[in-house]
């Protein structure tokens, strides 16, 4: 998932302890978060300000009815909440430079804001940030 840090940063969310993921307006990013099930890990990226993975959330509660869709549009939303920051930020240009990333939906589909993560592509970005998942 992404956000712009100054609309809303990762730090954000380990302050709010969970908030609603609302506002996409994209039918593929729409239909990614409605596949995600309950207590998958997510990866949360810093769009456009540091562009980098930042931290690790997980899904808090399915997707529903976008309550900032305006009446007749078929948008949804999911919950999430922070697990912890990653011990060192993964850089867009770290992820663009690895070969075992290049596939990943992030650069593929650089425009939505939220998109799928291989396993083994989930794994090797906490390993590049240092960090365990739990």
């Amino acid at each position: 998932m992404k956000s712009e840090p100054d609309v809303y940063a990762f730090e954000q969310l380990v302050k709010d302890k969970h908030t609603r993921w609302d506002g996409v307006r994209n039918f593929e990013a729409r239909n990614n978060m409605r596949a995600m099930k309950l207590g998958d890990l997510v990866l949360f990226y810093h769009s456009n300000i540091g562009k980098a993975v930042v931290g690790i959330a997980k899904v808090s509660k399915l997707a529903y009815r976008d309550p900032t869709a305006a009446a007749g549009e078929d948008w949804s939303v999911v919950e999430i909440e922070p697990i912890h920051a990653l011990e060192k930020p993964v850089e867009l240009a770290t992820i663009k430079a690895d070969k075992s990333l290049t596939e990943m939906a992030l650069l593929k589909r650089s425009r939505l804001s939220v998109v799928p993560v291989a396993q083994s592509e989930f794994d090797h970005i906490l390993k590049l940030g240092k960090t365990k998942s739990h």
